[in-house]
């Protein structure tokens, strides 16, 4: 396909698809998509290992790296500078409560081990750090989410070449972006799994596109949210976005790094059975309604904590919930749950991420070729 997107970023279906998973990363983009490795996960070192292991099997095919460094911190946290400090402002309320939900699904935690103190979680600075280790790759895009993009980013992306994409979730987020300097735009709705906003994605998209022409800036703009086909994708393009940028689809593929009961989870599910959240990152969040959710929203409930204490609450916990189920713990099933959008009322199967590419392409040919056929009707 011979679009802007295309054109920018080296890829021949504009088809993009962020995962934490370096297998899926490497199979979209050898497919003929664009494979974006989510790096929030990793430490510096172990995203220079990652992204090491996918430049030596991507078959030299374009690739890009997804971080986040947050544009504001919350006071409560932003003179906390290292994982000791932060998990001291973790109350005893707190721990107690993530130790009581755990038990009473079978699952032995105590308090003392319910905050984790390991790696320096969503911040400027752990942001600030993987952005350095990206640009040492070669990769073909860098993003950023949860707020304008920094400086360093722009500067050192227009410096090497590489396209920097900033995703929103309102008009006016776009159009700071783009005052900022961004080169592509991803418009996420409501829709989509992980940090998102409130406005759905079919009328964000159209309302993105239009206010970037009015204000004068020729920026490419990315569909986001609940984009689970090829259908979706032309009805997307056709509202002006020149691809699509998508994530929970790829959670069910068999190289993705989600474990056997929440792939099994996504399957079941409806589309309503998605919950926004601040309870697993300490910003609003989507992800599969589990009972860890309800809980953190009952009665009994501390509170979810700002970013990044949240997260070293509730990765611990999750992290023991998995192994769990795995070793056979069925009540333990009620709390699994990971970041995915309403489009898992459309998962049907675990496909291969080879296959989804190749679903796509055709669903979208589908689509287009449905379109023109009416067109030649009238």
């Amino acid at each position: 396909m011979n679009n802007a997107l295309c054109r920018m970023t080296g890829c021949d279906f504009p088809l993009f698809a962020f995962s934490h998973c370096r297998d899926v990363v490497v199979a979209v983009s050898k497919a003929g998509g664009f494979g974006v490795l989510g790096a929030a996960r990793f430490s510096p070192e172990q995203l220079e290992l990652e992204l090491q292991w996918i430049d030596e099997h991507v078959d030299g095919r374009p690739y890009g790296v997804d971080v986040l460094v947050p544009e504001t911190v919350d006071p409560r946290v932003a003179g906390l500078s290292d994982g000791t400090s932060r998990a001291a402002q973790i109350s005893d309320e707190h721990r107690r409560f993530v130790s009581e939900l755990l038990t009473s699904h079978g699952v032995a935690m105590d308090p003392e081990e319910a905050v984790s103190t390991q790696g320096n979680g969503i911040t400027p600075e752990n942001g600030a750090a993987l952005m350095e280790v990206a640009f040492r790759h070669p990769i073909r895009l860098i993003a950023n989410a949860l707020g304008i993009a920094p400086p360093a980013m722009i500067e050192q992306g227009k410096a090497r070449g590489i396209p920097v994409a900033a995703l929103v979730g309102a008009k006016e987020h776009a159009l700071r972006q783009a005052a900022a300097g961004v080169d592509i735009i991803v418009a996420q709705g409501g829709e989509a799994g992980g940090h998102c906003g409130e406005v759905s994605t079919l009328v964000l998209v159209p309302e993105v596109v239009r206010a970037l022409a009015g204000a004068g800036h020729d920026i490419p703009v990315l569909a986001a949210g609940g984009i689970m086909t090829g259908g979706q994708m032309a009805a997307m393009m056709a509202t002006g976005a020149q691809g699509a940028w998508t994530g929970s689809v790829w959670l069910a593929t068999a190289e993705s790094e989600t474990s056997e009961a929440f792939r099994a989870g996504m399957i079941a599910a409806r589309s309503r059975d998605t919950v926004r959240s601040r309870s697993r990152t300490g910003k609003p969040a989507r992800q599969l309604r589990s009972a860890w959710h309800a809980a953190w929203d009952g009665q009994d409930s501390p509170g979810a904590l700002p970013m990044p204490l949240m997260g070293m609450v509730s990765e611990p916990a999750f992290a023991r919930i998995e192994r769990s189920v795995a070793a056979g713990n069925e009540d333990a099933r009620e709390l699994v749950s990971y970041f995915v959008g309403q489009g898992v009322g459309l998962v049907e199967a675990e496909r291969s991420a080879r296959a989804v590419v190749q679903d796509f392409r055709a669903e979208f040919a589908e689509a287009v070729s449905g379109l023109a056929d009416m067109i030649g009707e009238d």
